[in-house]
């Protein structure tokens, strides 16, 4: 069992090393560019994810506020509405309604972390499409960290990094986990890093 386990992790890790090997360097530097004209000009950041993406976005809320110094939200955040907007009106437009209440405008940007990036034919993660046409159509920038062929988000983002697909088994693990480094280099970015991190500050 220990042999089969320890085979399964190098499989897994080659991958992964792989998908590192072959992100889209220029493609992080355009969604760096946004981000800093954004909060150059005084626009938020609205973070868009759903399943394990949710998760990744409501912790790089957290970075763009504390690290960037960015007035960033993620609708997800607040379990109360998110339901009720789903009871009330329904899934597909819990962030284009969200998005409306917040006044968007085309100072802000939305950055999406999705795997598929939203198939309306599909019906696959359909809020994503429609939270991102109502950005659209205010003249909010988009960017997004994405999966497979980067779905809508891809064909409507001002930057898409798309996380390279090395195995069809594993296309969720490695775009989820890949959302997480792609966002730690970014606040982690001189273009965009204002704070040290706290580790880092009291190293010796």
């Amino acid at each position: 069992m220990a042999e089969a386990a320890a085979t399964f992790s190098e499989h897994f890790l080659a991958e992964a090393a792989q998908v590192m090997a072959e992100l889209d360097r220029d493609a992080i530097e355009r969604a760096v560019d946004v981000l800093a004209q954004t909060r150059a000009g005084g626009g938020r950041l609205f973070i868009l994810g759903v399943g394990g993406s949710a998760g990744n976005a409501s912790h790089a809320v957290n970075d763009f506020r504390k690290i960037v110094g960015m007035e960033a939200y993620a609708p997800t955040d607040n379990v109360s509405e998110l339901t009720a907007r789903t009871n009330d009106e329904g899934w597909a437009t819990v962030f284009s309604e969200w998005l409306k209440v917040s006044r968007l405008t085309q100072r802000d940007a939305i950055l999406v972390f999705s795997v598929g990036g939203g198939d309306l034919e599909r019906n696959v993660s359909p809020n994503l499409v429609l939270g991102l046409q109502y950005a659209k159509s205010v003249g909010s920038k988009i960017v997004g960290v994405v999966g497979r062929d980067g779905g809508y988000t891809a064909t409507v983002a001002d930057a898409a990094v798309i996380v390279p697909t090395v195995s069809p088994d594993h296309v969720t693990p490695h775009t989820e986990a890949f959302q997480a480094v792609v966002w730690h280099l970014m606040v982690s970015h001189p273009r965009l890093q204002a704070a040290r991190t706290k580790w880092e500050s009291i190293a010796p």
